[in-house]
């Protein structure tokens, strides 16, 4: 009997990959995913392409992902045109009425049918919408403090309400829903009138409001580093508890995204993670290996010794 030859065992390590994901996709089967799309993923033309593949595929894999995107840089990109100044208080973009027409224009306009472009090369998959759509998003008016004192930035919305049926309904059709953070106001007399809604923030609060098993969220760094900028190390594990006593050292860049980390696991989502989304496939990296990267947070232990999560070691 021959020997089988080399080149028959080339495609070996493909299997293995495959067999590795095994128990991953069975936990995961049917299970609702919130990504928040965002950073270098959302400009890099590579990094785009490959986003929407692991979409799709956790898609294919039967698992319900909803995307949830901001636009930071085309945003800026749009107002500089506009002649609009941008300006930031309290890491919120100070949104006038004039620059809210540009938000609103870039994000429903361009980032949002830009993805769903990607996303639907695949087959007829994926809907936009955005916060404003069925009342997904219902926000009122955000004023941060800042040395004591309440500021006034502009159009800038605190979600108030999440109403989850339109999205639900685009899940049961096989769809996968792409939302923009863009909000209707909660004032019935603010007629016409919506809020710029921080994409990390609008991520989170729709993880918990459907119940999703996982929140990722994309960035442009490793995860949540143990001693920035004394240490690149990253903190692969941490619980709600120990996450909120860091919140106060975190820069400022960082913390609407482990804000809503938090949010998430204390609201019914069971693992809320931070990955780098200059990766390409670092989502399924993430969800699929046994190594995983990023930082993943779960909820504190319960009574009996155990977190309120399946998440298991090795995953993040």
């Amino acid at each position: 009997m021959s020997q089988p030859t080399a080149r028959k065992h080339t495609a070996l390590p493909k299997a293995q990959t495959l067999i590795e994901a095994l128990p991953w996709l069975t936990r995961h089967r049917g299970k609702t995913v919130v990504i928040k799309f965002g950073g270098n993923a959302m400009v890099d033309d590579d990094l785009k392409a490959a986003f929407a593949q692991d979409v799709v595929f956790l898609h294919h894999a039967g698992l319900k992902p909803v995307v949830v995107h901001g636009g930071g840089p085309q945003i800026s990109k749009a107002l500089d045109r506009h002649g609009i100044v941008s300006e930031f208080k309290a890491g919120l973009r100070v949104t006038t009425e004039e620059a809210m027409d540009v938000v609103r224009m870039v994000l429903a306009g361009q980032v949002q049918r830009e993805l769903v472009g990607l996303l639907n090369r695949h087959g007829p998959l994926a809907v936009g919408l955005t916060g404003e759509d069925a009342h997904t998003i219902t926000a009122t008016k955000h004023q941060p403090r800042i040395e004591g004192e309440l500021v006034d930035i502009g159009r800038v919305g605190e979600i108030t309400k999440i109403d989850t049926g339109a999205i639900q309904a685009l899940l049961a059709d096989g769809r996968i829903p792409v939302v923009s953070s863009i909000a209707r106001s909660q004032d019935e007399s603010d007629k016409g009138h919506v809020y710029n809604v921080n994409a990390d923030t609008a991520a989170a609060a729709l993880a918990a409001a459907l119940g999703a098993e996982t929140l990722m969220v994309l960035t442009d760094v490793e995860g949540l580093y143990e001693d920035w900028p004394n240490s690149d190390e990253v903190i692969s594990r941490l619980t709600a508890k120990e996450l909120e006593k860091l919140l106060p050292e975190l820069a400022s860049g960082m913390v609407p995204k482990m804000e809503g980390c938090l949010h998430a696991v204390r609201n019914g989502v069971e693992t809320a993670r931070v990955i780098d989304g200059r990766v390409q496939h670092s989502i399924l990296l993430e969800i699929f290996t046994d190594e995983g990267i990023g930082t993943m947070v779960v909820p504190d232990a319960t009574s009996t010794g155990t977190a309120n999560s399946t998440g298991t070691e090795g995953e993040s």
